[in-house]
């Protein structure tokens, strides 16, 4: 029988107060823990399931849906389950990559949340033995005319780069866009990627009884307390959101343990059991994950948790999700080699427990035993069959495409390359140190970014895409356009897609539609995943992003790795020589439904979405590859949102070179979103090489020039434009937005 501890309620007061709902425990799971502890539980075992058994941690309302997803092929070393998926990437290596959210502690503290965003995804890497190399974003905020909205930009931009620029580990790509949808619930999605040798890999399981756990990194305190549960909520603007909810990081500190913690995997594998990262729902979740999976107990002694903070209770103890904090499981006998190695990084390193085989999690505080309950019941929420119908407005959203407004071609570009999503991120991704570790070979701005594998002929290239608007209009196609983009943007580098991790941000799963939103974005992501043979191996969940019954869009964010074999073959978006040949990969037709035109002219989203053919974006995706193989393609870059001449602009704005270009269709066309297209450079000299390889699949639309003038030809009328003038709209927008 679990005590109670001075100063909390007793377990009669927990029943009678209905503190758990509170916490997030519904009255049904309540008596179902009731019911398995044939006793009330107290005030800290109510706490480690409110904690446990929230959504963040325990997806028992995604979950039923997330098993559908498709995981496994060739290349997995490791899927789903772990702190982070790893591939095989030959020669005895592995990549190691995971996306995680930040969404809520982002709105209540922009800096911090985003900042801690980082740090937590970054200890999923080092704690599988990889080496993190890289850090992309995928942001989505409000409107810019709205104040609160800036506010939250310069926090979360601010937050990511503190951090990674801090830790050494480069920040070389993302994307983000603006929607009304995000004002009072923007999105802070994180993926790292890490490099390991196959040898080295850990996982987070606690066997052997006997065996100890040990505690490393920072101390306790009471930042973050029950961040799950928190996570796992709505907002209303009635209520103060939680701000003790939100935990404070030290990247300095987190250098220590990353550095620590691999060089204990390099010299101590034999005797390291398990390593897990303290994230959601901290030493809980991570201490009893380690043994559930195992199917082992745990037994702990919170007094010797080092703590930051006097008078810490057990729930405090076990609910912190402070900052900078594993768990290792370590052999019997064997503990004081790792103690002393995180010691002499003046971190603390402590013994707190045991593992057992009692099938029990046992917490002992103050020579009182606080909690004992079974871990297989702990660790597994109860399912909830959720109801699922297709959102009323899709079947109100009418066949015909949008026709956008062509009375003035010329001002009609100026402004789309003024709009938030498409104007240049440069502004705030000039924060973000790219460059450190010196293996960037494509850093942010272009489709996808590059990094070498040190030691190798080889390089990784790394992406964050999807487009919310689309999956607005239809769940499924959108989230299998999401995954193509992904794609392209990794094929446009010259490499192969090998993998995904997701960044599943919804709103409330209660509401049927959502529900629905939810699972058939999974469907469509699955349908891409499997044609293009990268397998889902990690990710995240995040639900009840929503305000006042408002939800988000569907924003399914997709990370993507792909190999370059020679990294000498690596392609970037930028024209590279005046008379280079232009050519479009792919149809253009009408694509208007969801497009930014269409927002910029109507101010709205709607109608059914555009077609989407899955066979065109595999034989579009293959021939660029053959092309930038056999060396025939000077430049690459995927169009999507704005179509067709914001990719043509982008281009030329990256490589400080002009067009001249005759579409042969008429002024709309220029604006569509089609998909499954490219538009790519080709050398005079590759020409004919390219159009023999190509077929019907290319079409050359005419020229990179010298000179300030860009002229776009249509069937209809010619647009000059001057680049310079085009150029500063582009990269000045964001800023004027911000700072207006």
């Amino acid at each position: 029988m679990a005590t109670v501890t001075n100063n909390e309620l007793s377990p009669e007061q927990v029943r009678d107060s209905n503190i758990y709902k509170q916490w997030g425990l519904t009255e049904i799971e309540y008596n179902l823990i009731v019911k398995e502890l044939k006793r009330l539980p107290n005030f800290t075992e109510t706490g480690i399931f409110s904690g446990m058994w929230s959504e963040h941690v325990s997806y028992k309302k995604s979950k039923p849906i997330l098993r559908k997803f498709w995981s496994k092929n060739e290349r997995v070393l490791q899927g789903p389950g772990e702190g982070a998926g790893i591939l095989d990437i030959g020669d005895g290596q592995a990549v190691v990559f995971k996306a995680e959210s930040h969404n809520h502690p982002s709105f209540v503290e922009p800096y911090e949340g985003a900042a801690t965003g980082v740090g937590g995804i970054l200890r999923d890497i080092f704690s599988m033995g990889a080496q993190p190399i890289a850090v992309l974003d995928s942001l989505r905020f409000g409107e810019l005319n709205d104040t609160h909205t800036k506010h939250i930009v310069d926090g979360v931009i601010a937050g990511i780069a503190g951090y990674g620029n801090a830790i050494g580990i480069p920040t070389v790509g993302g994307e983000i866009s603006f929607d009304h949808v995000y004002a009072g619930n923007p999105l802070v999605n994180v993926m790292a990627v890490g490099l390991m040798d196959q040898s080295a890999m850990q996982v987070g399981q606690a066997h052997g009884v006997g065996n100890s756990i040990i505690y490393v990194g920072a101390k306790t305190g009471r930042d973050g307390i029950n961040g799950a549960s928190f996570a796992s909520a709505e907002f209303s603007t009635d209520q103060e959101s939680d701000r003790s909810a939100v935990q404070v990081g030290d990247p300095f500190l987190e250098k220590l343990v990353m550095d620590a913690t691999l060089k204990a995997v390099r010299e101590y594998s034999d005797i390291i059991v398990g390593i897990q990262d303290m994230g959601a729902a901290g030493l809980l979740s991570s201490s009893s994950e380690m043994a559930a999976k195992a199917g082992m107990g745990i037994t702990l002694n919170l007094d010797m948790v080092p703590q930051r903070e006097t008078n810490m209770t057990p729930y405090e103890l076990m609910l912190s999700e402070s900052q900078e904090r594993m768990v290792l499981v370590v052999k019997r006998g064997e503990e004081q080699a790792i103690i002393d190695l995180f010691q002499e990084s003046d971190l603390d390193a402590v013994i707190i427990g045991e593992v057992t085989d009692n099938g029990r999690y046992i917490l002992n505080f103050k020579n009182n035993t606080v909690a004992d309950v079974p871990i297989d019941f702990l660790t597994h929420a109860p399912k909830q069959n959720l109801i699922m119908t297709e959102p009323k407005r899709l079947s109100k959203f009418t066949k015909t495409q949008y026709q956008p407004d062509m009375s003035d071609v010329k001002n009609t570009i100026i402004s789309l390359v003024a709009q938030a999503t498409i104007a240049s991120k440069a502004s705030l991704f000039r924060h973000f140190d790219s460059m450190v570790r010196t293996d960037t070979v494509i850093k942010s701005g272009g489709d996808a970014s590059l990094v070498r594998v040190r030691g190798t002929q080889k390089a990784l290239a790394m992406t964050t895409d999807v487009n919310a608007r689309y999956l607005y209009l239809n769940p499924k196609v959108g989230a299998q356009m999401a995954v193509a983009e992904a794609a392209r943007n990794i094929t446009a580098t010259g490499a192969t897609p090998i993998g995904i991790t997701d960044g599943l941000n919804f709103g409330s799963p209660d509401n049927p539609e959502v529900y629905y939103e939810l699972d058939q974005s999974v469907a469509g992501i699955n349908d891409m995943a499997k044609k293009l043979n990268t397998p889902i191996i990690s990710g995240n969940v995040s639900l009840y992003n929503e305000t006042d019954g408002q939800a988000i869009y569907p924003t399914p964010m997709i990370g993507m790795v792909g190999l370059l074999d020679d990294v000498s073959k690596a392609t970037t978006i930028a024209f590279k020589h005046a008379t280079d040949s232009i050519y479009v990969i792919g149809e253009t037709t009408d694509s208007f439904n969801g497009s930014e035109i269409q927002k910029l002219q109507t101010g709205e989203i709607e109608g059914q979405l555009f077609e989407f053919d899955s066979d065109q974006e595999l034989a579009s995706q293959a021939l660029v590859r053959d092309a930038i193989a056999n060396d025939f393609i000077a430049s690459a870059h995927d169009l999507s949102e704005g179509g067709l001449i914001v990719g043509l602009l982008e281009s030329s704005f990256a490589g400080h070179l002009s067009f001249n270009v005759n579409t042969n269709q008429a002024d709309k066309y220029l604006f569509a979103e089609t998909p499954s297209r490219f538009v790519v450079s080709v050398p005079e000299e590759k020409a004919n090489l390219f159009e023999e390889l190509a077929g019907k699949q290319a079409t050359k639309i005419g020229s990179v020039t010298d000179g300030d003038n860009i002229v776009v030809n249509t069937t209809t009328q010619t647009v000059t434009l001057s680049r310079r003038e085009v150029k500063k709209v582009y990269q000045e927008s964001i800023s004027w937005q911000l700072e207006g």
